[in-house]
């Protein structure tokens, strides 16, 4: 099955020789949510922006819904949605006339019912007759995302697309893309909220300086990377690890009063059982202990680090 969106050898270079993206290859399935992360300049908006016919690119090829976003610009565009990370409204339009008009810009017949229902999806029917400029923040982001889908897009892109809203609204946002995705919808989302990426997406893209360092499903990325640890609180304060203890993936809190084993989750062999028993030898009591799963912002961290 061809992708939705396939980018070949995709670079990107300004004037004043900055790369801003290095060889890019990415292939994004039709249906699924895949979550680009990245730190800030990483180029994930650059990617973005070439692919949406936004900015233009140095060398490559982008593929958006089979249509090359050069040679048939007007297909390629027409296939896809954008909800940029920036605020821009038309603050003295209404909600309705603003998203009704955002769908003749694509060539779309008038259709009330469609937007309608986008608006009704979106909390926003109330406001419909509403001004721009008298709306929150928070409304004028799902303004915005009703726009991006007045045209009936087959991909979405969402550039942090909860930026400054509230947890209810973020959450009613999950639940809309979740929906879109099942009627066929692809979406590309960045974020900085990495529990968001980590609460939708199917796969996962990394990208660093420009690169892509990663493209894994968001499962099996937790498994491979995911670490677990088991924390133990001493009964009695410990100034230094035994040297019955070196061997151990084992850290002794700044206070003494804790142990931090890390382990593997997926081995059949944790170690846990070996080094109760060394604990229990050595006469190092402990009253309580608990473990903690690595959650997708521990392993992103660790790969921008490394």
């Amino acid at each position: 099955m061809q992708p939705e969106i396939s980018v070949k050898n995709l670079n990107k270079s300004y004037d004043d020789g900055f790369q801003a993206l290095k060889d890019i290859n990415l292939d994004i399935s039709r249906g699924e949510i895949f979550a680009l992360l990245g730190p800030n300049g990483a180029g994930k908006t650059t990617l973005i922006s070439i692919i949406c016919g936004l900015v233009n690119m140095s060398s490559g090829q982008v593929l958006a819904a089979g249509n090359d976003i050069i040679r048939d610009y007007r297909k390629a565009r027409q296939a896809i949605g954008l909800v940029p990370q920036e605020l821009a409204t038309d603050s003295f339009e209404t909600v309705w006339a603003a998203v009704s008009f955002s769908r003749g810009l694509f060539g779309k017949p008038a259709n009330p019912a469609h937007i309608e229902k986008i608006l009704k999806a979106l909390s926003l029917w109330d406001k419909r007759n509403n001004h721009i400029m008298t709306l929150s923040g928070g409304m004028k982001r799902r303004v915005m995302i009703a726009k991006a889908l007045s045209h009936e897009p087959r991909i979405l892109f969402l550039d942090e697309p909860t930026a400054g809203v509230d947890v209810e609204l973020r959450r009613d946002m999950w639940a809309l893309v979740r929906q879109l995705r099942e009627s066929g919808v692809t979406i590309i989302l960045t974020t900085h909220y990495i529990e968001e990426a980590e609460e939708m997406a199917d796969r996962i893209g990394v990208i660093r300086q420009g690169e892509i360092i990663l493209v894994e499903d968001k499962n099996r990325l937790m498994n491979k990377l995911g670490k677990k640890e088991l924390r133990l609180q001493l009964q009695n304060k410990l100034e230094f690890l035994p040297p019955e203890l070196a061997a151990e993936s084992l850290e002794l809190s700044e206070s003494g009063h804790e142990l931090i084993y890390t382990f593997n989750a997926q081995h059949e062999q944790t170690g846990i059982a070996r080094l109760l028993r060394t604990l229990g030898d050595l006469g190092i009591e402990y009253r309580d202990l608990k473990t903690r799963e690595s959650s997708l912002e521990d392993i992103f961290v660790g790969l921008v680090r490394q």
